[in-house]
């Protein structure tokens, strides 16, 4: 396959002004992320203050991520995303600000995350949603959700790997300056954007845009609110081992913070293959049996990496861990996006934002509680083996649903209530990036 077409949604200026400004930043928050969790490490040298650190950003995404997805679906998202990215900069330069004055206070940190956590409970919503009106040929926005998906990836491939290194050689204010910096790049490529005057107009519609409607929608549509769940219960058992990764590069490993950043830095080689993987399917693709195979993968990976004392081969496996989770939680994303109606994407979107930010971080604070009782190898081991449980409890269910699904559509492509016209009628079966959309019968 050619790369151009791997990468064809760049052609539309406005979504690569967003994707490029994007990935700066996210680069840059990876890089003050996992510099924060070093810090507060090595401040308390306590595992269940990193699941506390980890949920002071991330759990507000929870208690108002459904709020986020209402703005996202009311109002005009592109005066909120450049409201979000605002904020966000200005919590990174107060960060920047205290480190270079030599204030490392825990509870500073933890209540500059908290706000950041907030903010991005209304980002994320509005930003994932706004991808369909960013897309100039619609035809491309499969293509151009799987490549958003990838952003994350690509981020946490570079942003531990560079914040190891600076984190070694200049230090933690560094690492948080480096983010300020790189808001710079996002808050520019959002204000070039060029839309048509009624690209986000607010239309008044009968829906009351509330979360009970949208939680109505989703009962009604089980083949979404099963990968949800997937998703919900993979982030809380399951991706908080994370979590333990310092203390396996201190205390395991016998490292240092360089050490930290290149276990990072292998689950993200893993997720960035994860992503090329995903872009490289046919539009035949089922993708809920990806999801289910993937999530059997990142439960074997956890059960290898746990009593895994040589570096080198908890790399192997870190790669491992990384391709698998990205795959199935890039899945879930780019279903979500591509099947749900355009009256709920943003609530649904916060659906998942509670899902997968909201359940990590207490998943985090479960997995630091329980690693000084249990031990961190024994902890890693039981979500391996809860991976695997998950996996076992929705296989009859992800199979049965693509086989019903194929069986009712028949691959068929066409016009859905989104209007985007792909294949929003096979949720089993949707086109990815690797894939040009046609209104032909696969």
């Amino acid at each position: 396959m050619q790369i151009s077409e791997l990468f064809r949604s760049l052609r539309s200026r406005n979504f690569a002004l967003f994707f490029s400004g994007q990935l700066i930043s996210r680069v840059g928050m990876w890089m003050q992320r996992t510099a924060v969790i070093w810090v507060v490490y090595s401040i308390t040298h306590s595992a269940f203050m990193i699941g506390v650190a980890t949920f002071a950003e991330q759990f507000p995404s929870f208690v108002f991520s459904v709020r986020g997805g209402i703005i996202a679906d009311k109002y005009n998202r592109y005066k909120v995303l450049l409201l979000t990215q605002s904020l966000s900069a200005l919590q990174a330069v107060v960060l920047t600000a205290f480190a270079f004055a030599g204030n490392y206070s825990v509870v500073l940190i933890l209540s500059l995350s908290v706000f950041l956590g907030i903010v991005n409970a209304y980002d994320v919503p509005v930003r994932q949603s706004m991808i369909n009106e960013i897309i100039e040929n619609k035809e491309d926005l499969p293509n151009a959700v799987a490549l958003n998906a990838s952003l994350n990836t690509l981020a946490r491939l570079i942003g531990p790997a560079l914040s190891g290194f600076v984190l070694a050689v200049y230090g933690a204010d560094y690492c948080f300056l480096s983010n300020a910096i790189s808001f710079i790049a996002v808050i520019a490529a959002i204000a070039a954007m060029r839309f048509p005057k009624d690209a986000f107009s607010v239309q008044k519609s009968k829906s009351k845009g509330n979360f009970k409607e949208a939680l109505n929608y989703l009962k009604e549509n089980k083949h979404l609110a099963t990968v949800i769940w997937i998703a919900a219960l993979s982030s809380f058992f399951v991706m908080s081992y994370i979590t333990l990764l310092p203390v396996y590069a201190k205390v395991i490993f016998k490292g240092d913070a360089a050490t930290y950043g290149w276990l990072n830095s292998a689950i993200g080689v893993g997720a960035f293959a994860g992503t090329f993987y995903l872009a490289s399917l046919h539009k035949t693709a089922n993708f809920r049996k990806i999801i289910l195979l993937n999530t059997f993968l990142l439960g074997v990976s956890l059960l290898l990496f746990a009593y895994c004392t040589n570096l080198y081969l908890s790399l192997i496996v870190s790669v491992i861990g990384g391709f698998s989770s990205i795959c199935q939680m890039s899945v879930v994303i780019t279903i979500i996006q591509t099947e749900t109606d355009k009256q709920f994407r943003g609530r649904v979107i916060s659906f998942i934002a509670m899902a997968m930010f909201g359940m990590l971080p207490l998943g985090s604070l479960l997995a630091g509680y329980l690693s000084p009782i249990i031990g961190a190898p024994l902890t890693i081991f039981a979500q391996g083996i809860i991976a695997i449980i998950i996996g076992m409890a929705f296989c009859k269910k992800l199979i049965n649903s693509s086989i019903h699904l194929n069986q009712s559509n028949n691959g068929k492509f066409h016009n859905s209530t989104t209007g985007n016209g792909y294949a929003n009628g096979n949720p089993g079966q949707v086109a990815t990036a690797g894939s040009r959309n046609n209104k032909e019968s696969s």
